[in-house]
C-alpha cells in the first residue's frame, strides 16, 4: 500500500535510519548525570548536584552557523559543521563563567540523507565530547518543497550552570585590568555571507585551488571549512586555576571585534586594542585583498584572528596568558582598561541592545 507521507516527500525510514547511524556519538556524550538514552520525547539529566551551589544559576544560549552551511553543501563535506555550531551555542556560555551541561540540536533538511545527518550530528557529539557538554536530544525535520534535496539548516540550544558568586561580567572590571587576546582558528561561523559575496564577484568556486589560500591540495571550500576553535574546558580550567582574576569573558562573533568587547565592559570605562600586537590570519588578508578593502573595515564583521578576550587582573595577567597558551590557546595582550575621563569620539559604546563600555582599535597591524 502507497504511503502517502513518502509520497509528499518525507521519508521516516530515511529518519529511522539516520538516528541509528548517529546513536554511537550522541551516546559517547552521556555521561551519569543522563537518564533515558537516545530517542526519547525528551532529554533528562539530573541535575541534584546543584544542591550543592550557594545560589545556582542556570545558563543558556542558543545559534545557529549561518551561511557557513552553503559552503558544506557545496562541496559535500558535513563533518565539522557540528562542531561550529557547538561552539557558537556552548561558547556563549561560558563568558558568564558557567560550566555546560547539555545541549539539544535541530537539523531542518529539504531530504534526510541518513550518512549527511550522522556526519553533521557526529560534529555536534565531538564538539560537545570537547566541551563536557551531554548531547541529551534533538530533531532532524525534512521539509520538501521549502528546502531543496541538497539543503539543510543546523541550531542548537545548551544550558550550563554557576555558582552566583562566581558569575563573571562588566561589574567585575576594574581600572587597570588587561585584555587579553585569544587566537581564533579562523573564521569560525560569522561573516560568510560576505565571504561568498567576495569569492562569486571575483567567480573563484568552493573547489577551486588557490594556494594562497589553503594551500597545495586543499579547496577553497575546505579552507574555509575550518571548524571553529572550542574554548569552554580550557577557560574553565584557567577560571579555576587563576581564582578571581578573570573578570569578564567576549566571544568573538557576530559584529566583530570592538561591539562584543564594549558588550562585556562597565559604563565609564574604555580601551584601545592596540592592532600592532597581532598579524591577521592569512584568510582574512585574502579574502579582503579580493574585495579590494582595507582590512580594518571588515573589523566589524570579522573576528580577524581573535576568538575570545579575557579582561584579567592585572596582576595575573602574564599568569594567564601562560596558562591559556599551555592549553593550546595562543593569546597575549591587546589594551588595558581605563575608568579616566575622556572623549570617546570615535569608540564603539555598547552594542546589542548592552550600554557597555568603549572600545576603538588603534594603530597598524603587524606585518
Amino acid at each position: 500500500m502507497p504511503n502517502p507521507y513518502a509520497e509528499a516527500g518525507v521519508d521516516t525510514a530515511a529518519g529511522d535510519l539516520a538516528v541509528e547511524l548517529m546513536k554511537s556519538a550522541v551516546s559517547a556524550t552521556h555521561n551519569a548525570s543522563v537518564l533515558g538514552g537516545v530517542g526519547g520525547f525528551a532529554g533528562l539529566y539530573d541535575v541534584s548536584f546543584l544542591k550543592d551551589f550557594e545560589r545556582p544559576l542556570l545558563a543558556t544560549s542558543t545559534d545557529g552557523v549561518g551561511t557557513k552551511v552553503a559552503i558544506a553543501q557545496a562541496i559535500d563535506k558535513h563533518d565539522t559543521i557540528g562542531q561550529d555550531l557547538v561552539g557558537m551555542v556552548v561558547d556563549d556560555i561560558v563568558v558568564v563563567g558557567a560550566k555546560p551541561l547539555f545541549m539539544t540540536d535541530y537539523i531542518a533538511c529539504g531530504k534526510v540523507v541518513p550518512d549527511r545527518i550522522a556526519d553533521i550530528v557526529a560534529g555536534i557529539a565531538r564538539g560537545c565530547a570537547e566541551t563536557g557538554t551531554a548531547l541529551v536530544g534533538g530533531e532532524t525535520a525534512e521539509h520538501p518543497g521549502l528546502l531543496g534535496p541538497d539543503d539543510y539548516d543546523v541550531a542548537g540550544a545548551a544550558v550550563g550552570a554557576v555558582e552566583a558568586g562566581s558569575v563573571l561580567g562588566a561589574p567585575l572590571v576594574e581600572d587597570g585590568d588587561v585584555v587579553v587576546a585569544i587566537a581564533s582558528s579562523g573564521l569560525h561561523s560569522n561573516g560568510y555571507s560576505l565571504v561568498r559575496h567576495i569569492l562569486s564577484s571575483r567567480g573563484v568556486g568552493y573547489t577551486d585551488s588557490l594556494p594562497e589560500l589553503g594551500g597545495a591540495g586543499v579547496s577553497v571550500g575546505e579552507a574555509l571549512l575550518e571548524p571553529t576553535r572550542l574554548y569552554t574546558s580550557p577557560l574553565l580550567s584557567v577560571i579555576a586555576s587563576h581564582e578571581g582574576a578573570v573578570h569578564s569573558l567576549s566571544h568573538v562573533t557576530g559584529g566583530g571585534i570592538a561591539a562584543n568587547l564594549a558588550r562585556v565592559l562597565p559604563v565609564g570605562s574604555w580601551v584601545e586594542v592596540d592592532r600592532s600586537t597581532w598579524e591577521p590570519l592569512p584568510v582574512f588578508q585574502v579574502l579582503a585583498s579580493m574585495a579590494g578593502t582595507p582590512i580594518e573595515e571588515t573589523e566589524g564583521t570579522w573576528n580577524l584572528g581573535i576568538g575570545m578576550f579575557a579582561v584579567v587582573a592585572a596582576a595575573a595577567a602574564d599568569d594567564v596568558i601562560a596558562s591559556l597558551g599551555a592549553a593550546g590557546l595562543p593569546s597575549w595582550s591587546v589594551g588595558t582598561i581605563s575608568t579616566a575621563a575622556r572623549d570617546l569620539t570615535g569608540f564603539e559604546q555598547g552594542a546589542k541592545g548592552v550600554d557597555g563600555g568603549a572600545v576603538r582599535l588603534v594603530g597598524a597591524y603587524a606585518g
